[in-house]
């Protein structure tokens, strides 16, 4: 079945894009690629058609010329062979390169370099039929057939506008000279190059704009798709939610099983619970435990049993549950206070080993 994108509403995320281009999938316009192989072509016609036109015509004239002088044994026919074929390689072996270069050129320019084999494995999607009719009738085949006739109507347009006016031009090569007609061909010719370069410009900028919107909507991600994505890439939300709340079961445990370790414990009655321990060693006193509500409860209910003494101080209560956080020491702006109440506990079991 042909992949329904009518739910694709969604821009892809960076994540889509690397990995349609991980997969060879990459917004391509083959008519940049003419381009650059055409204007690499004229290129090497205006610079290098004299050069390697003397190139190949010095070797063959010298065949010529010494003719008679040619071995008809083996190895004199392959010994001719090898030199003839070191200076056709040696004459067209720049332009060649250039080419080259210039078909490289012409992907570079649309995307970096992609090594993938997806774009080899056989896709049963694409002997569809639905499928197939779609890659006729659709978009890409329309955009094709009048790239094709815009092209074809301007070619045609070019050539007349740069041979119309060479038409008398043209008329009397038939009368000069075999040799003197090359200059002048290979000059129209780089001349009506230039102008079909210049048309296939415009041509190449707008495919390539082209080629690229579809395959952006192509990438665009359903509400499903994203948050798959976000699954993969930042984990289930419930097993995040799980292992957060497995997190705080053991720091509860551990704070309960530090209450009775606590000097104090500060508390709103209905609310808060702070459990402070201090001793002389310590610069300042340490929070092992704090919550609210049932948690709140459950220290106080602890300190209880293990003789904590239970000091109610609201507003210090909430500034302490809500600067310090557990195995920290209480803020600097706390001392005071703090001081005060752990004096006051310690005034207390003074009296009370005393008494």
């Amino acid at each position: 079945m042909a992949e329904d994108t009518d739910d694709k509403t969604e821009d892809p995320t960076q994540k889509r894009l690397d990995d349609a281009l991980e997969k060879g999938d990459v917004a391509k316009s083959q008519e940049v690629n003419t381009w650059f192989v055409i204007a690499g072509g004229t290129l090497v016609l205006s610079t290098f058609s004299n050069s390697t036109g003397v190139g190949i015509l010095t070797p063959l004239r010298n065949l010529i010329a010494n003719s008679w002088m040619i071995r008809t044994d083996g190895p004199g026919l392959l010994s001719l062979t090898q030199t003839l074929g070191i200076a056709v390689i040696a004459a067209v072996g720049i332009p060649l390169l250039m080419l080259m270069l210039a078909a490289i050129a012409g992907n570079m320019i649309q995307h970096r370099l992609v090594w993938s084999a997806e774009q080899l494995k056989p896709k049963f999607n694409k002997i569809s039929p639905g499928a197939g009719f779609k890659r006729i009738f659709g978009k890409q085949a329309a955009a094709n057939f009048l790239k094709g006739i815009f092209k074809l109507v301007a070619l045609g347009a070019v050539m007349m506008a740069v041979l119309w006016p060479e038409r008398h031009r043209l008329e009397s090569l038939l009368q000069i000279d075999v040799a003197s007609i090359l200059p002048v061909t290979t000059s129209l010719t780089v001349h009506l190059m230039g102008a079909v370069v210049a048309m296939l410009a415009a041509v190449a900028i707008a495919d390539y704009f082209f080629q690229y919107r579809q395959w952006y909507e192509r990438q665009k991600m359903s509400l499903q798709e994203m948050k798959e994505e976000f699954k993969q890439s930042e984990g289930d939300p419930h097993i995040k939610g799980r292992i957060r709340q497995l997190r705080m079961q053991r720091m509860k445990k551990r704070m309960m099983a530090a209450v009775p370790q606590a000097s104090v414990v500060i508390t709103n009655p209905t609310h808060y619970s702070v459990a402070l321990r201090y001793d002389r060693s310590m610069q300042a006193p340490v929070c092992v435990a704090k919550g609210v509500d049932i948690i709140a409860f459950k220290i106080r209910e602890i300190a209880k049993d293990h003789d904590i003494p239970i000091v109610e101080n609201v507003p210090l209560a909430r500034a302490l549950y809500a600067t310090v956080d557990i195995d920290e020491e209480i803020p600097v702006e706390h001392y005071h206070a703090v001081a005060e109440i752990i004096g006051y506990v310690m005034g207390l079991k003074r009296r009370g080993l005393s008494g």
